[in-house]
C-alpha cells in the first residue's frame, strides 16, 4: 500500500494518562467491563453477547464508550499490564473512575472527549496513535 492510498484523522481530546503508543484498533460501541468480561490472563472478551466476544484486547488501541461494573476492574486492568494481556491504550467517549484508575495504575495511555465520537470514526483495524500526554489521536486509514 502506498503512503497515498492512506489517509489521516487527527482528533482531539483530553489526555487522561500520559504516554505515546501505535497499534491496531479494536472498536465496539458497548461497554466494557474489565471484571467478568475479560479473561485477564489471555485478554480475551468473555461476556456474552458482546460484539468483541471470542476477540482479545491484548497489544491492541482499544475504543469504547465508557467502562461498566465493578470497581475491581481497574485492579484487573492493572494486572493485565502486569502479565502483558491489557491493551496499549484506550480510547473512550467519556472515561469514568474504573478505566481511568486502571489505566493510571497500569501506566496505559488513555484518552476521552474527542472533538469527534471516536466509536465512528475509528474502524477495527485501523492503525492508530495515541498521544495521552496531549490528547491527540490519529487514524491511518485506507483511503
Amino acid at each position: 500500500m502506498c503512503k497515498k492510498d492512506i489517509k489521516t484523522i487527527i482528533l482531539k481530546g483530553r489526555g487522561l494518562v500520559e504516554g505515546l503508543v501505535e497499534g491496531t484498533a479494536l472498536v465496539t460501541s458497548q461497554p466494557i467491563s474489565f471484571y467478568g468480561g475479560i479473561d485477564p490472563s489471555s485478554g480475551v472478551v468473555t461476556e456474552r453477547g458482546h460484539e468483541l466476544e471470542g476477540k482479545t484486547v491484548s497489544g491492541k488501541i482499544l475504543v469504547f464508550p465508557y467502562g461498566k461494573g465493578s470497581t475491581v476492574g481497574s485492579y484487573i486492568i492493572y494486572h493485565m499490564a502486569k502479565i502483558g494481556t491489557a491493551p496499549l491504550a484506550i480510547i473512550n467517549v467519556e472515561s469514568e473512575p474504573i478505566i481511568v484508575t486502571g489505566c493510571v495504575l497500569a501506566n496505559i495511555p488513555l484518552v476521552d472527549k474527542l472533538n469527534k465520537n471516536p466509536i465512528k470514526t475509528i474502524t477495527t483495524g485501523d492503525i492508530v496513535r495515541v498521544d495521552g500526554t496531549t490528547g491527540t489521536v490519529f487514524i491511518f486509514s485506507k483511503a
